[in-house]
């Protein structure tokens, strides 16, 4: 039995689309009098940022501008490129000008670049010296310095869809030399997309490692099976440092605010699976038991602390335990931002007026020309009076109406506010 002989460059490489009309997906940015086709087909080229899910065809897109320009094309990739390289290629850029050609300079990973390696692409970019085109998987608002997000426009990459996938699919099978001379029966599509999490190059990879697996066997079946025998698991689309990570805890906290513990532990799973760090879970928790329940059940608070220092003492995989306990308990609490909007107000109001001086009946008389200026002069102690509670001024005049905390009808906060209530009778809006 003859060896079948495998490739030694991957089938993405082989089958990556070379002209716009071969490439799938992203229609709104490459379909007709769509702004990448309309600057390729026009040749008015500028600086622009990609920003997108791993798989969804930026360094794809950037090399089909190289081949469809009259320029010359330079690609870095971040992780291992640093100031020295981009001085080179603006080095070469100026002679380029000489000549009246133009650069693109493609850089791939441009969330990785530091702010003084972004500051280096600043002027040539800004004078037209280079085309910058970046391509990034994280949000260009967290990770690109806002001044070089001025000088470039930002195009998003939508996730591809099942369609484009199965498209990318059936002409890797027709046009690549190598799956064409092969015999495939069957192929669980629909498994091997769900697999892939709309990532085309781990479609394309996971497919070509389960055909090299049963190369073998004539005819070929990959099934869901052999798929998963190759997988193991499915590809959690999740970067722990990217784009992904901030929807999901932000998904994670609005369901644990909007009393939806099913959502919440949903969120709180995938996080784990997609390999999060149980502490920083802990962590959220803890402001969300403040921020979000309060004082309308202020044991949210304890049990987010307790559940942070036993997720930090213990770790996984036993912390995802203490983890679904806390996160189901504030999610079915009672909630109150009261306090949360207290401080805010508050804050905004020290900002925007003077700074009153501290009434003088409330301030320490530590020494004998203290107590002369009247420093704690009339000041009463509420322990002395009945209930511990008495009606006084605790603001400056200039604020006496002023109120920053307005508690709620929820859960325990009620009773707060009855009792403020009572004692302070007309004197505040409770």
């Amino acid at each position: 039995m003859s060896k079948i002989k495998i490739p030694q460059v991957p089938l993405a490489e082989r089958v990556r689309p070379k002209t716009l009309d071969e490439f799938r997906g992203q229609r709104e940015l490459l379909g007709q009098n769509k702004p990448i086709r309309l600057m390729i087909e026009k040749d008015t080229l500028s600086s622009f940022i990609m920003w997108g899910p791993p798989g969804t065809g930026k360094t794809t897109i950037a090399r089909i501008i190289a081949e469809e320009t009259d320029a010359e094309f330079f690609q870095i990739n971040a992780v291992s490129s640093g100031v020295k390289d981009i001085r080179k290629v603006i080095d070469l850029a100026e002679s380029n000008k000489q000549l009246g050609k133009r650069t693109i300079l493609f850089i791939d990973e441009i969330h990785r670049f530091n702010k003084a390696q972004q500051d280096a692409l600043l002027n040539s970019v800004e004078a037209g010296l280079i085309v910058l085109i970046g391509a990034t998987t994280e949000n260009p608002s967290f990770e690109v310095i806002p001044a070089l997000r001025s000088r470039a426009r930002v195009y998003v990459l939508e996730e591809l869809t099942k369609d484009d996938l199965m498209a990318i699919l059936d002409s890797a099978i027709e046009k690549d030399e190598f799956l064409s001379g092969l015999q495939i029966e069957s192929i669980d599509k629909e498994f091997l997309i769900y697999l892939s999490g709309g990532d085309a190059r781990s479609l394309l990879s996971i497919f070509e490692a389960a055909v090299v697996q049963e190369a073998d066997s004539k005819p070929l079946k990959i099934d869901k099976e052999v798929l998963e025998n190759v997988v193991q698991r499915k590809n959690i689309l999740y970067d722990k440092g990217g784009e992904e990570h901030y929807n999901v805890i932000s998904a994670f906290i609005k369901s644990v605010r909007g009393s939806d513990p099913d959502a919440a532990v949903y969120w709180l799973a995938r996080m784990l699976e997609g390999g999060e760090d149980p502490v920083f879970i802990a962590r959220r928790l803890v402001v969300l038991a403040s921020e979000d329940i309060g004082n309308a059940s202020p044991n949210g608070l304890v049990l987010a602390e307790t559940a942070f220092e036993a997720v930090h003492k213990i770790g996984m995989p036993e912390a995802r335990i203490i983890l679904a306990q806390c996160t189901t308990y504030l999610a079915s609490c009672p909630k109150s931002n009261a306090a949360y909007l207290a401080v805010d107000e508050a804050l905004s109001y020290v900002k925007n007026n003077p700074l009153y001086p501290v009434p003088l009946h409330l301030r320490n008389a530590p020494t004998k020309l203290m107590k002369d200026l009247k420093y704690g002069n009339e000041y009463k102690y509420p322990h002395s009076y009945e209930n511990h509670f008495l009606l006084e001024d605790y603001l400056p005049e200039e604020m006496k109406d002023i109120q920053f905390y307005k508690p709620t009808e929820n859960g325990q906060e009620k009773s707060l506010k009855d009792r403020l209530k009572f004692f302070w009778k007309n004197k505040k809006r409770y």
